[in-house]
């Protein structure tokens, strides 16, 4: 019989290529999905709502992997509705996974459960660990707080527990790479505020061989940063990027500009402007390698 991996809600970027992987590894994956039940290209689709207990639930029998990705894009306005749509799909997706974790027979052996590294204050100073790092209070710290305090408040006594604060992850084709590939193309591939702030990011390649780590790392339980041991900030990083498009200029956006066009894309401006400055201390002293650990050679290979 294969193993089995189920990933909640599994439609999106991380989600396919966490699908993809585990497919090519010889799994069964199931991704559980509000759009409708469906077996496409050997993998799984089947419809759940992320907040009541139904048939999705037979899926987790038997499964050495459960990873809960569910929740609204950050990538709009902060609008009061949109803020409680942000909260409640993350909030209520994992609460309703642990409470059919608990009701099936032989559960998932490891729950990763997304969070993210906005999770920690805007710092340009001090490096943000998972045992040091200072959690604030802004809307977006509070969401990643309420969407952890959900998490580790689920008894799982059959099934260990990980939070993957996620940085800024760079894949080819979807997520912020594409954005700002497009947007330097046009000639405005310069920094953005004063480019001070730190960019904290992760190759698509390195999250995935994070989670096939840490599903062996058996004694690793827990909150883990998860993102590039390299320091750089988004001035860097900008030129990164231009430098591997071939790209000689491109033209700074100052903090008033970013307000404006984030507010005409109908998002905000601390998705680029936040200084996410985050280390993977807990990979790194369990001796986890990264592949990717240079911004150039990450921009060469995903090209």
């Amino acid at each position: 019989m294969k193993n089995k991996i189920v990933i909640a809600g599994g439609s999106g970027f991380i989600g396919k290529a966490l699908a993809s992987h585990y497919k090519n590894q010889g799994y069964l994956v199931v991704i559980l999905t509000r759009g409708k039940s469906q077996l496409v290209d050997g993998i799984h689709f089947q419809n759940w709502d992320a907040k009541t207990l139904d048939d999705w639930t037979k899926f987790l029998i038997g499964a050495e992997i459960l990873i809960n990705l569910t929740g609204k894009s950050v990538d709009c306005r902060y609008t009061e509705e949109n803020k409680k749509l942000i909260l409640s799909s993350r909030v209520d997706a994992t609460k309703i996974l642990g409470e059919a974790i608990n009701l099936v027979e032989n559960p998932p052996k490891v729950w990763f459960n997304a969070s993210t590294a906005t999770i920690y204050d805007y710092s340009l100073t001090k490096a943000m660990t998972e045992e040091g790092g200072d959690i604030g209070s802004d809307f977006s710290m509070s969401v990643a707080k309420s969407w952890e305090e959900t998490f580790f408040n689920s008894v799982t006594p059959r099934t260990r527990k990980v939070a993957l604060r996620i940085s800024l992850v760079l894949g080819k084709g979807e997520g912020v790479l594409p954005v700002l590939t497009k947007l330097s193309r046009l000639g405005l591939g310069g920094y953005h505020g004063n480019g001070k702030q730190k960019f904290a990011w992760i190759h698509v390649d390195d999250l995935i061989s994070v989670i096939e780590f840490l599903k062996e790392k058996e004694s690793v339980d827990g909150s883990i940063n998860c993102t590039s041991p390299s320091e750089i900030n988004n001035k860097q990083f900008m030129k990164a990027l231009r430098k591997s498009l071939g790209i000689l200029f491109g033209i700074p956006t100052p903090k008033f500009a970013l307000e404006i066009g984030s507010f005409l894309m109908q998002t905000e401006s601390e998705l680029i402007l936040k200084s996410r400055f985050v280390k993977p201390k807990r990979l790194i002293d369990n001796g986890f390698q990264f592949k990717f650990t240079n911004i150039d050679e990450a921009l060469i290979d995903l090209k």
